[in-house]
Order: C-alpha cells, then sequence, then structure tokens
C-alpha cells in the first residue's frame, strides 16, 4: 500500500469576511484521483478547498480555504506521503489586507493590492526525496494542446516535478476533457477524456514511478 496525499478544488483568497478571489474549480479531478488511489489499494490523504461536490469516503480529509492554509495542511501530511498529486487549482494571488467585516459599496473606485501566493507544489518538490510528485498544469484553449505541452513540460523542469498532467481550461467543471501526462525522457501519454479513467491511470503512473525509484 502506498500514501499517497492529493491536493483538490480551488483555494478562496478573501477581500473581507464575505467576498473573495477564486476560480472555476470544481474539485471533479482531485476526487476521481482519490477515489482512483483507493480503489487501487491506497491510503489516500486529500487536502481539499472549498467545493460542493462531497469528496470519496475512506480518505483522510484535510478541509481548506485559503492557499496559506492549503499549504499548511499539505505540508503537515508531506512527511508521510510516498506520492503526492497536486490537482488543486490554487489561487495565484492573495489580497495584501483583508478587510474586517463587509465594508459597504462606495462610489469611487477601488484599488486592490495582491501579493503572489506560495507555489504549493513546487515548495513540496524541492524537498521530496525519494518521493514522487505529479501536478497538473491547466493551460489556455486558446493556444491549443500542442502549446499547452509545451508550456507542460516547462513548468515540469522547472518544479522539478516526476509527471504532469496537462489540459485545457474548457476541463474546468466538466467529467471529461482532454488529458496528455507528460514526463521526464518518455513520450507524451494521451489520456483517457473521462476524469475517472484519467485519474486510474495518473495514479497507476505515479505509484509505477515510486515503485521503480524504491527498487533502485
Amino acid at each position: 500500500m502506498v500514501s499517497i496525499l492529493i491536493t483538490a478544488g480551488p483555494t478562496r483568497e478573501h477581500l473581507d469576511d464575505v467576498r473573495f478571489l477564486s476560480n472555476g474549480s470544481s474539485g471533479r479531478m482531485g476526487c476521481a484521483l482519490a477515489r482512483a488511489a483507493l480503489a487501487q489499494g491506497h491510503a489516500v490523504t486529500l487536502v481539499l478547498g472549498p467545493v460542493e461536490i462531497e469528496p470519496p469516503a475512506g480518505v483522510v480529509l484535510r478541509r481548506v480555504v485559503s492557499a496559506l492554509e492549503m499549504q499548511a495542511a499539505a505540508a503537515a501530511a508531506f512527511g508521510a506521503a510516498d506520492v503526492v498529486v497536486g490537482a488543486a487549482a490554487v489561487a495565484d494571488w492573495r489580497p495584501a489586507h483583508r478587510f474586517d467585516g463587509k465594508p459597504a459599496r462606495g462610489a469611487a473606485a477601488v484599488t486592490l493590492e495582491l501579493v503572489p501566493n506560495p507555489d504549493i507544489l513546487a515548495g513540496l518538490a524541492a524537498g521530496k526525496g525519494r518521493r514522487v510528485v505529479f501536478g497538473f498544469g491547466l493551460e489556455s484553449a486558446a493556444a491549443g494542446m500542442s502549446a499547452a505541452i509545451a508550456r507542460g513540460r516547462a513548468k515540469l523542469e522547472r518544479k522539478q516535478l516526476d509527471g504532469i498532467v496537462v489540459d485545457l481550461t474548457t476541463a474546468i467543471g466538466r467529467d471529461a476533457a482532454e488529458f496528455v501526462l507528460c514526463r521526464p525522457g518518455v513520450p507524451d501519454e494521451p489520456l483517457p477524456n473521462d476524469k475517472a479513467a484519467a485519474a486510474a491511470r495518473i495514479v497507476a503512473a505515479a505509484v509505477d514511478v515510486w515503485r521503480t525509484r524504491q527498487a533502485s
């Protein structure tokens, strides 16, 4: 049995007690990965952002809201993990200052100062040791899959990942999409369009890399 850490869903970066910055991630792929890992007999810790879908039973669930909360929860679970699959759509920025309560709307324009959030997956990969770290690279559908794969492979190298699943923005909120798995020194692998089937292959591929690494 392999211990697998999965991050899933969006983050919310609050401006005040009511308003926030976020994105359209539904958490479907992350939960599909968790179900696939459980079905393959592995132990799963799921760090899950705010989503409306129900996570699979049988996981160790850590619910979070913000990127900083997700970073802390992932870091806490990382030590016991063999494999990490980062499927969360973490907000790139957060407000520099959070207002208390719910400030009243005014007629004047408002300037919002944003600061970058940490790259959670890159941070984990930097200290992975013999662990295996896979990530996702969501790219604009306008440029097409070939350009998306090129950007995904650049992220693969820059973030020191063992694999990256490239998908397009058309995947958000859907149960099926186009996915391509990219790994160092391995040809690009088109995955099934169904998220559940793609998730099963992603988990199997990551575990295969881990087992090969342990045997070497």
